[in-house]
């Protein structure tokens, strides 16, 4: 169930604020107000490293409406903590955003229409090897290849870990999926003791998928250590067999200029999960339904 904000009375200068943020009039001078004026015309990002981060910078130059916009990087963590003060105050606010993710079980959100096609189709969630892993880790490599679930899966553990670490609730999610877990294993001969990198990126999304793959493997008989890098760094280490596998690259939009870098140098195994989206992001209250919709200044 999504957490609503309380219905509380406003001032008179929030009630202001709230008008000129869903595109209405300042009631101080009765002139229109625009979103770009109200957000300094910022959007508000994440990581550098991010393909998102990437993405955007290229809608800003797609867009012509977008022209003078800024893209402000920080952190997930630093993103979501704008998005969590303007939220409770009922101001506006543009992220980037994706799904799976928690914020939409915490908020009422949307995402804007692209009508340029920026951020692509709705995107996939891949496994992707070393050349020869599968020949090393045959069991391994099955395991790898049979990993597949959903993005209600990965959005469950992710809000979970909002009050536990990511291990206990991705313990607890595979207590109460074991038939999906066992479809990953059936027939598959168990390790010992084997040692496996596993790649993944440093945020909630990825930390699920690698907390939940990790265990699964490690009941295996496998010894797993899991690096969290950039994705840049990852695709690299990929291709120069430093790291052993991953299931956290997002394609064709996210990472794909990645795996036109390195592709021949990696095993693609192909989609864990699909239906995953990326975008510019804003509360439900926000009167604007499409990228077209924010100005440029004047």
């Amino acid at each position: 169930m999504k957490m609503k904000t309380p219905i509380k009375l406003l001032s008179v200068a929030s009630a202001s604020l709230l008008l000129a943020a869903c595109g209405g009039e300042e009631t101080s001078d009765n002139e229109e107000a625009s979103i770009g004026e109200q957000l300094d015309y910022t959007i508000t990002g994440i990581e550098p490293g991010a393909g998102i981060t990437a993405t955007t910078e290229r809608a800003l130059e797609e867009y012509d409406n977008l022209d003078g916009w800024e893209l402000e990087t920080s952190s997930t963590a630093g993103m979501m903590g704008q998005l969590d003060s303007a939220y409770g105050n009922e101001e506006p606010i543009v992220i980037t955003g994706w799904t799976p993710h928690y914020k939409f079980e915490q908020y009422d959100l949307k995402f804007l229409e692209d009508p340029e096609g920026t951020f692509g189709e709705p995107e996939f969630v891949h496994t992707m090897a070393r050349m020869g892993f599968e020949e090393d880790m045959p069991n391994a490599y099955a395991i790898m290849e049979n990993f597949s679930w959903e993005v209600d899966d990965m959005q469950s553990i992710m809000l979970a870990a909002q009050d536990m670490e990511f291990d206990e609730a991705a313990a607890n999610w595979i207590e109460e999926n074991q038939e999906t877990v066992d479809s990953w294993t059936e027939g598959i001969e168990e390790a010992n003791g084997e040692s496996i990198e596993l790649g993944s990126f440093p945020w909630d999304s990825e930390r699920a998928s690698s907390a939940v793959i990790t265990q699964v493997l490690e009941d295996h008989g496998f010894d797993v250590t899991v690096n969290n890098v950039d994705p840049s760094i990852l695709f690299q280490a990929l291709a120069q067999g430093e790291v052993d596998v991953t299931v956290a690259p997002w394609l064709p939009t996210t990472q794909g200029a990645y795996l036109e870098e390195y592709g021949d140098e990696i095993v693609d195994m192909g989609p864990n999960m699909e239906g995953t989206v990326i975008g510019l992001v804003v509360p439900e209250y926000m009167e604007i339904d499409s990228i077209e919709d924010l100005n440029a200044p004047e």
